[in-house]
């Protein structure tokens, strides 16, 4: 199923924007492009033509520059890539797909290497579902190739562009997550070059320490080329649902007894199970909650809908479809229209400028009535309206039979294995090509905190893959991974990366 090497060595936006000054070469600069030439790394770099196309980020708010960026085709140019940046004293960043919110998978500041693993696109299954993907691989790609190969099916996010890389490694949550865990849970072993220049293997029994810190902060550890995933049967068929809400803003008591039904419905493990996942949408006009059930049609009809749907305002829309694996993947993405979940191998040029937080709420102190209403109070009076577009998106991550919260806390380097809700605060421009409006940040920082500030007595956290820029890195470590696991990170960080070749400005150790 395996091999082992060792050497010596949310929506998704598309646009465009003028691309930040390239940096001159320093001395030290001309020291690593010389030790990549002798090594006969593939590299792109300021004088290349596609130096631009390849360093413009997914967030184009924030774009750095990389001093050079490794475009690998084999594992041994990556080991060789990290050895050289380490000899020069330069940062490195790996990127899969690149929609790190901060731009991390850029360096996070100028001048770091960028290892861009585009070329790894590689992606089978074996006989017992193991399916091997390379790091370059989309998300969209990934679905579609182990259903087209296999009938195979992997619980993710819904937007087909975003790389396995982070989003594997930080937790990667979708509606079939209640049911299969988190992306990261179906992980089984990983390809992964170290800062020593090592090429090895990591298990549950084979590196086990590197295999606990990849899963949560592989950014940290070192640069992924494939991973080993356990799959699951794809569905034949399944239900995909969404209602929407109508005149809903009028009332932040009609939008607070709605989220506390349903927050009811979700700890009731007499109607709920493990095999229903949903998401809550708002924007200040729409108002919608949607998600998919594993079951039939009657069931859903005749067991959930009358308790989701009880003592709220009556819908205005309604969609219930009995449908297919790829087709509810493609309205996951969509929000229930048709789509392809395809994506370009190279070439890939959707961008957003944006500015989010996350919110993550404990499943042993749900959220109050007086915590919804500040929420929602803040909607109304700042968000309707808003010069600006924005989102939240309210993720069911507990509840009752979820398999997110059943899994081993000291297993992996992910933390919230307690959580019931997890909110994602997201305003952009639309890429306007316009100065980013001063006033985004602070208006998402208001409402991100609208309800901690309304219930002090709870202990609230942040969601790694909305990896949040605003944050200090003591800030980003505590709310991120809490003390505990941060503390045993930190140790292995000195242990298998003491030099900090691999970092970013809220990385372990920052």
């Amino acid at each position: 199923m395996f091999h082992w090497y060792a050497s010596s060595i949310a929506l998704c936006l598309v646009g465009s924007v003028v691309a930040s000054p390239f940096p001159t070469l320093s001395p030290r600069d001309e020291t690593l492009a010389d030790c990549l030439s002798s090594s006969n790394v593939p590299v792109s770099n300021s004088s290349s033509s596609d130096f631009a196309q390849l360093s413009e980020p997914y967030n184009l708010r924030l774009a750095y520059v990389p001093v050079v960026i490794v475009l690998p085709t084999t594992p041994q140019h990556v080991s060789d890539a990290v050895v050289c940046a380490a000899a020069s004293d330069v940062k490195v960043q790996a990127k899969s797909g690149g929609h790190s919110y901060a731009s991390f998978s850029s360096g996070g500041e100028n001048g770091a290497m960028m290892i861009d693993l585009e070329n790894f696109q590689d992606i089978s299954v074996d006989d017992s579902g193991v399916a091997t993907v390379g790091a370059g691989v989309r998300l969209g790609n990934l679905a579609l190739g182990i259903y087209n190969s296999a009938q195979r099916a992997l619980p993710h996010g819904t937007c087909p562009g975003v790389g396995v890389g982070g989003h594997f490694t930080h937790g990667g949550y979708g509606y079939d997550s209640r049911l299969w865990g988190l992306a990261l849970d179906t992980i089984v072993a990983l390809d992964v070059v170290l800062a020593n220049g090592s090429f090895i293997q990591a298990t549950s029994t084979t590196y086990p320490d590197i295999f606990y810190a990849l899963r949560g902060a592989a950014e940290s550890f070192g640069v992924v080329t494939h991973f080993y995933l356990q799959t699951q049967p794809a569905p034949s068929s399944l239900v995909y649902w969404h209602y929407g809400f109508p005149n809903m803003y009028a009332s932040s008591e009609t939008m607070t007894s709605t989220i506390l039904h349903w927050q009811d419905f979700a700890l009731n493990s007499t109607v709920v199970d493990q095999n229903i996942g949903f998401g809550v949408h708002i924007d200040g006009s729409d108002f919608s909650i949607s998600g998919i059930y594993f079951g039939s049609i009657d069931d859903f009809n005749n067991l959930i809908v009358p308790e989701l749907l009880r003592s709220i305002p009556a819908p205005n829309y309604e969609q219930v479809q009995d449908v297919d694996w790829i087709t509810a993947l493609e309205y996951q993405a969509t929000g229930g229209s048709a789509s392809t979940l395809s994506e370009p191998l190279t070439g890939y040029n959707a961008h957003d400028d944006f500015f989010a937080k996350s919110l993550v709420t404990p499943e042993s102190d749900p959220l109050t009535s007086d915590a919804l209403t500040s929420y929602f109070d803040y909607i109304i009076a700042n968000g309707v309206g808003a010069p600006n577009p924005w989102f939240s998106i309210i993720n069911l991550y507990g509840g009752a039979g979820s398999a997110i919260n059943t899994q081993d806390p000291s297993s992996s380097a992910y933390a919230d294995r307690s959580s019931l809700w997890v909110f994602q605060h997201y305003a952009y421009t639309g890429n306007s090509g316009a100065a980013f409006p001063s006033a985004i940040q602070p208006f998402v920082t208001g409402l991100n905190d609208a309800i901690p500030n309304a219930q002090p007595q709870t202990t609230f956290t942040a969601y790694l893959n909305y990896v949040d820029p605003s944050y200090t890195a003591a800030e980003a470590h505590s709310l991120y991974y809490g003390d505990a696991v941060y503390a045993r990170l930190l140790a292995l960080k000195q242990v298998y990366d003491p030099g900090m070749v691999f970092w970013n400005p809220q990385a372990i150790g920052a």
